[in-house]
């Protein structure tokens, strides 16, 4: 199995390098740990003014993912027929002169050491954003500088005539300045950063949250700002990102802004969603990691609400740090406010011990050991006008939760994310890293 994808890896490449090699769209790539998909679906947005543009779609962020995008691609799945006219149309797209856009969005995913180096060496990158560096994949890099130097090699790659689009506010992203010839612009919350903002405002009825405003600030000029769909401040990275890219391509502020006033989170990333009984969802559930977690719990702790309720799974892929990182957010969870905390699997039932530790209410805190269980007990805990962040790794199925707590006025299909037929009948499946974390305990 692993050999036929390997085989089908370099067709896949070889395939995406000629097309690239005969079109020269205009590449953008996105990489990070944290907010990659976001920052690529705003800066879709903003390009789309100015070119036709072709993004990644969902997690089209591997090696095969990001190949099928340059050919404009869906996966041929186990279908041998499906894969034959992929390289069918190729070979037409090849020996003839066929519409082909003028700029693609590549959501470039870093797991593993030397992931970055395969699509440098056939994705020629114009301006380069990186978003954030963090604890993800920690275990196949051993530190954060290694899985910032990984991501970094794409700034590196990066023309004179280029733009690196770097986070001023992450350490690691901002001294990637020092290692690339192309042109700077740089984002964030720090005043230094080229990007910034202020005056940032909660826009709310007296039911509900209404998105957010403020004013951005770039070279002495400042503009309003607003995001209807937004509650998370972490997605403002995401819109200054996109709006650094806009301005790398001439556009003006104000284009820049109409454009984005239409972005909205991606299915699982911090998604505004109506629950049943009046409660408000902010269903986080693609993934986590410790960064993206401590911004969840920094954006509940903005917002106020009758009561507020955590419902989080584990954090995958930690390595040996597991245990400390989800310790560690014991007092940021008490810091926001949250008044009920509901904690699924084994890593998380260390952070139930330390909460208990720090003082707070065992009787507003509860643990489970797996999703199946929590879905069974969630309707005692949770009531009516509850505002509920629900987080965790995706091999928890945390989505579940949100799925049973939305309003009967929602599609699943279209806010949820992994609503795939194969991946919701998949039965949840204990990740192998939980038995080799018992192994070691005993």
């Amino acid at each position: 199995m692993m050999q036929r994808k390997k085989i089908l890896e370099k067709i896949l490449h070889f395939m995406a390098k000629n097309v690239l090699a005969k079109y020269h769209p205009f590449v953008i790539g996105v990489t990070g740990s944290v907010g990659k998909s976001s920052t690529k679906e705003a800066i879709e947005l903003v390009v789309s003014k100015i070119f036709s543009v072709r993004k990644a779609e969902g997690n089209y962020n591997n090696e095969i993912g990001i190949a099928l995008t340059i050919l404009g691609e869906k996966s041929g799945g186990t279908s041998l027929l499906a894969w034959l006219l992929i390289v069918l149309r190729w070979c037409f797209l090849m020996l003839f002169r066929r519409q082909y856009p003028e700029a693609l969005v590549l959501e470039m995913g870093i797991d593993r050491p030397k992931d970055m180096d395969y699509f440098l060496s056939f994705i020629p990158v114009d301006i380069g954003v990186v978003t954030q560096i963090s604890s993800s994949h920690l275990e196949f890099f051993g530190t954060l500088g290694n899985i910032a130097k990984e991501k970094g090699k794409m700034i590196q790659s990066l023309p004179e005539s280029g733009f690196a689009i770097l986070n001023f506010d992450d350490k690691y992203v901002i001294r990637m300045q020092e290692k690339t010839k192309a042109k700077v612009l740089t984002y964030g919350f720090g005043e230094g950063a080229m990007f910034h903002i202020d005056n940032l405002l909660f826009q709310r009825d007296v039911k509900r949250i209404e998105g957010l405003s403020f004013k951005l600030n770039y070279a002495g000029k400042t503009i309003p700002m607003r995001l209807p769909r937004v509650v998370a401040k972490h997605h403002i990275g995401a819109v200054l990102g996109a709006t650094a890219v806009g301005t790398a391509l001439k556009m003006n502020l104000v284009e820049i802004a109409e454009a984005l006033e239409n972005f909205e989170p991606l299915p699982g990333r911090m998604r505004l969603l109506s629950g049943k009984n009046m409660m408000t969802l902010l269903d986080d559930t693609y993934n986590a990691s410790p960064s993206s977690t401590l911004s969840a719990l920094e954006t509940v702790k903005d917002l106020m609400a009758p009561r507020k309720v955590f419902i989080f799974g584990d954090m995958l892929e930690l390595g040996a740090e597991s245990r400390e990182l989800h310790t560690a957010l014991g007092e940021y969870i008490i810091a926001s406010g949250i008044q009920i905390v509901v904690l699924v699997g084994v890593y998380a039932h260390f952070l139930y011990e330390e909460l208990l530790t720090l003082g707070f209410p065992g009787r507003q805190l509860h643990w489970f050991p797996d999703v199946s269980m929590t879905e069974e007990r969630i309707d005692e805990i949770v009531r009516e006008e509850d505002l509920i962040l629900i987080k965790g790794s995706r091999g928890m199925r945390m989505e579940k939760i949100t799925e049973r707590l939305l309003g009967d006025k929602e599609n699943t299909s279209d806010v949820l994310c992994c609503q795939s037929p194969s991946w919701k009948e998949r039965p949840f499946r204990e990740p192998e890293e939980w038995q080799a974390f018992k192994n070691d305990e005993k």
